[in-house]
């Protein structure tokens, strides 16, 4: 969705209902940006080139003071910096990076290096996560009102089909853990998931990883963290492989497969 202030336009994930759970997931997720830095007076291309480079990788930020979040210094990573176009004053850039980073800030910082000063003029999102501008996900306000207008006229839910995905669009990026059918009453009950719940694993997951917990069906159940490497998991027999940070499949949807102590 594109963004209300003249200056902050691009890709905005909205969650519905149960959906909202999944927030935390995005929020940790990758950014891009398509930004105009405004320089405050000209420099040579060649040395705006080689300040840049010196911002890829970890930076340190303090958030500004209109941020909702506490002011105190923090890193974050910067992937890439990408100089697509300057013309006079105006430098045109494509920058990857971590969740949370600050774009102005970003900007500020460069300006200070090149001794200049610099701000950021316009700021685009191109893509949150697994959302891009070119998916088929991307619509305007206008389109959601058009195609909530046919659903609520028409009783057509194909057009609701085409502004809403499901949950798991969200979690595409994440390392997944897939459990078999009679662990997953358990941990939407909030149990932590142990060794024999676990079918399958993907690649790369190490301890502390924020990991999507999948039916067989491929059902997001929980949002986990992971207590151990991909390796060890496919290695244990028994103890906990990951603990549960946030349920996200309603209880009852599998049928319970555990019993209680009373039970």
């Amino acid at each position: 969705m594109r963004r209300g202030n003249p200056k902050v336009t691009g890709v905005l994930p909205i969650t519905l209902g149960e959906a909202a759970k999944t927030v935390q997931a995005l929020l940790q997720s990758g950014k891009e940006y398509v930004c105009v830095m405004r320089l405050h007076a000209l420099t040579e291309l060649s040395r705006v080139r080689n300040v840049l480079k010196q911002f890829e990788g970890e930076v340190y930020q303090r958030p500004p003071l209109r941020a909702a979040v506490k002011r105190q210094l923090r890193t974050r990573r910067v992937y890439y910096i990408e100089l697509l176009e300057m013309v006079d004053r105006n430098v045109l850039l494509r920058i990857g990076c971590e969740g949370g980073t600050y774009i102005r800030k970003l900007c500020h910082d460069i300006g200070e290096v090149l001794g200049t000063g610099a701000h950021m003029q316009e700021l685009r999102r191109t893509r949150a996560g697994p959302f891009t501008e070119d998916d088929a996900s991307f619509v305007t306000l206008h389109e959601v009102a058009y195609y909530y207008d046919e659903w609520k006229t028409r009783g057509d839910a194909d057009a609701l089909r085409r502004i809403v995905q499901p949950m798991e669009t969200a979690l595409v990026l994440l390392p997944k853990i897939v459990v078999r059918d009679s662990a997953v009453d358990a941990l939407c009950h909030g149990a932590n998931l142990t060794a024999p719940g676990v079918l399958s694993v993907t690649s790369g997951i190490s301890p502390g990883t924020l990991t999507a917990v999948n039916t067989l069906k491929g059902e997001a159940v929980v949002l986990a963290e992971a207590q151990c490497s991909t390796e060890e998991i496919l290695k244990l027999n028994h103890g906990i492989v990951a603990k549960t940070r946030r349920v996200l499949m309603p209880r009852g949807t599998y049928p319970k497969a555990w019993k209680t102590r009373e039970g």
